[in-house]
């Protein structure tokens, strides 16, 4: 593959990236919620009970960051915070019934833009970039490990 195939292929995924997240996040809007804060039920949907640490790592943010996304769902009564038996320093995160009730609603909304942004690519052209992502996600986490030896290759 020729580097300047390579170089387009790169522009191509971070144009596209920047793009989907802004068509993302006006979706959302309609919703009364951000992106952000849309990852974060969906995380928790799938694993209630995690700490703010856990959740941090997971969704490989920045711990300050998430605490005011945190703040901002208990707010609104989607999440609450509870004491860890095991730690009084740590909370534990579940979603409140409005916030699995919002969740369950963004599925919909999900599904809509997968289908909206989707439209007319076939299952094999889908596939096939599903796993060339896939290979280039876990490219780019190797190379972003410092206990790897990418330099030597």
């Amino acid at each position: 593959m020729s580097l300047d195939l390579k170089k387009q292929i790169v522009s191509q995924l971070v144009e596209t990236s920047r793009l989907l997240r802004n068509y993302i996040d006006h979706r959302a809007k309609t919703r009364g919620t951000t992106r952000a804060q849309w990852i974060v039920l969906f995380r928790l949907r799938e694993q209630e009970g995690l700490s703010q640490v856990d959740l941090a790592d997971v969704l490989e943010l920045q711990p300050i960051s998430l605490v005011r996304l945190l703040d901002r769902l208990v707010e609104h009564g989607l999440v609450e915070r509870r004491s860890d038996p095991r730690d009084r320093r740590a909370n534990r995160l579940f979603l409140t019934a409005s916030g699995r009730r919002l969740a369950d609603d963004l599925d919909s909304l999900r599904d809509a833009i997968a289908t909206d942004v989707l439209q007319g690519v076939s299952v094999a052209a889908l596939e096939s970039s599903l796993k060339t992502l896939r290979e280039v996600k876990d490219r780019i986490k190797t190379l972003g490990d410092p206990t790897s030896n990418v330099a030597a290759e």
